[in-house]
């Protein structure tokens, strides 16, 4: 446990170094590091994305999808985590991606990339409560007798509509109450997701009839299934295929920019967040490949299970499990995914607030309000909330949601570090006390390449509604900048800009010998390195 002192110091240097960029601590700082790290591993959620998604990676290339695919592509999102962690100790704040885009570039690239961020995040909520609906409801009709072709398309979707409308509004009024409440449960969802996870994969491990490693690095043309069950067309290729079978964990593994967007409500900002993106990543990465390698080997058999499209996971776990243990874990995964969308709601909603106590968003003014008795950006709250609503009547299909945000997000994380690329050790020679040193600028590289394949394979049919909207959120962000906002907006404060210049003449080796270099751990004594940052910045 931390000393209250300490803790009060350390409280004071993160407000100290808020004011230096030119805001006034607004919202309650009351987050600690573990629930910093607890709200980006609920966003990522691998028993939300790893789950509802699971059937991109497997109906591709079969079990490599999972073996080689899986690993692969986490590695590319570790780039991102670590790259943006270095930033975000460098400028601890609430919608962070903004910041970062107008103080290593300009005020027009961090709305570009403010715009893209939001946007993307309210896609996420979408993306999450429509899977997460369209999960429990495939899973828990076989056993209420129901079956759901019986009903028209149009109820369905009206039914989808109104429960996933359900779902938002609650989690809405769960961030409404305050971030207490809402850290409570995202710490609670650090460790469910966790025991979760780890439970199904040795109950299918225990329950399979045989293993077969192979199967984790066998490849298999899985596209154009019959019976209309593809989840990707034909094709002879097995790379492109397996290119497209990246969907799976480059969708799952995103979000992880909410430890940067609750910086404000974090103690010890510059030091717990970085250390929160990049730790959210590596271990959902790692269990997440765990927990699909085990659904892989537990297949009784491979080609039927690809035959059933986007009902595979559940006709595996109906295929090895008692059905008694199956409820238990679909009841167990729907709560998982539950506040996996309350926690997206939190990130979108800061990200709004941040943005809109610059201006930067219509209706500002009533945007950026706190509510005075929770604490919480309550406005924004709602507005993301309800635009996540009408996002999924616009695209009440799962897939092209997922795909949607999944580009958008890598977009908003890949400007900044574009940005970051460019200015490092130029004009950004001023680093936070978590810094990557000379791998900083390789693994930016590293980032933008991947971005741009993202790009490509994310607007592959049956996914190509994810492509306008992509291009619908180019169009309205250039429209928007080149009439009105260039003119009207005005960025973040000048003294968060002056931040960065008073050190552009100072070289990387002068800036590292004032701080800390490489990524060090935090704690009780870790109060004096914030402090000394907010020095620093005197």
């Amino acid at each position: 446990m931390t000393d209250p002192a300490d803790q009060a110091r350390i409280i004071a240097a993160d407000i100290e170094t808020l004011r230096q960029m030119g805001y006034r601590q607004e919202l309650n700082r009351r987050m600690s590091g573990f629930s910093n790290y607890a709200v980006s591993l609920s966003i990522i959620c691998i028993l939300a994305g790893g789950v509802t998604s699971f059937h991109q990676g497997l109906c591709s290339v079969g079990g490599a999808s999972i073996g080689l695919g899986w690993p692969l592509a986490s590695l590319l999102a570790l780039a991102f985590a670590a790259t943006m962690g270095q930033v975000a100790s460098a400028f601890p704040t609430a919608g962070g991606l903004y910041h970062w885009a107008s103080i290593l570039g300009d005020r027009g690239w961090g709305w570009v990339t403010a715009w893209f961020n939001l946007f993307a995040l309210i896609a996420v909520i979408a993306a999450v409560n429509v899977g997460a609906y369209q999960f429990t409801f495939q899973a828990l009709a076989p056993f209420l007798g129901y079956e759901p072709g019986a009903l028209s398309e149009t109820v369905l979707f009206v039914l989808q509509i109104g429960i996933v409308a359900a779902i938002t509004f609650s989690q809405a009024l769960l961030n409404h109450w305050g971030i207490r409440l809402t850290t409570r449960l995202t710490d609670f969802s650090g460790y469910w997701i966790l025991l979760v996870a780890g439970g199904l994969t040795v109950a299918l491990l225990a329950c399979a009839s045989r293993l077969d490693l192979g199967r984790l690095v066998t490849f298999a043309n899985y596209s154009g299934q019959p019976k209309g069950n593809a989840v990707w067309p034909e094709t002879g290729s097995l790379p492109w295929l397996f290119a497209l079978g990246f969907m799976l964990p480059l969708y799952t593994i995103t979000g992880f920019d909410a430890s940067a967007h609750t910086a404000e409500e974090t103690v010890g900002a510059a030091h717990h967040v970085p250390r929160a993106i990049v730790r959210s990543v590596i271990v959902s990465a790692l269990f997440g490949w765990i927990m699909l390698a085990a659904v892989v080997l537990a297949i009784p058999n491979m080609n039927e299970a690809a035959a059933q499209g986007d009902n595979v996971f559940h006709w595996i776990l109906r295929s090895v499990l008692p059905a008694w243990l199956v409820l238990g874990f679909v009841l167990a995964i729907a709560v998982a995914q539950y506040v996996c969308g309350l926690a997206c709601v939190t990130s979108a909603s800061r990200m709004a607030y941040a943005f809109a106590r610059d201006g930067g968003l219509p209706w500002s003014r009533a945007l950026c309000r706190v509510n005075p008795r929770y604490g919480s950006p309550a406005i924004a709250i709602w507005a993301t909330a309800a635009l996540a609503i009408v996002l999924t009547m616009y695209s009440p299909i799962y897939t092209t949601l997922a795909s949607a945000c999944a580009i958008l997000l890598y977009l908003s994380y890949a400007l900044p570090t574009l940005l970051g690329l460019l200015a490092y050790g130029r004009s950004w020679t001023d680093m936070g006390p978590w810094s990557l040193g000379r791998w900083y600028q390789p693994l930016a590289v590293v980032c933008l390449i991947g971005c741009a394949f993202l790009l490509v394979i994310g607007i592959q049919p049956p996914n190509e509604k994810a492509g306008w909207i992509v291009l619908g959120a180019f169009g309205l962000t250039g429209a928007v900048w080149f009439s009105v906002m260039r003119h009207r907006f005005q960025g973040p404060p000048a003294s968060l800009l002056e931040m960065h210049r008073r050190t552009a003449g100072r070289s990387v080796e002068d800036a590292a010998a004032a701080t800390p270099s490489g990524p060090t751990s935090s704690g009780p004594g870790t109060a004096p390195a914030t402090l000394s940052r907010s020095d620093l910045l005197q």
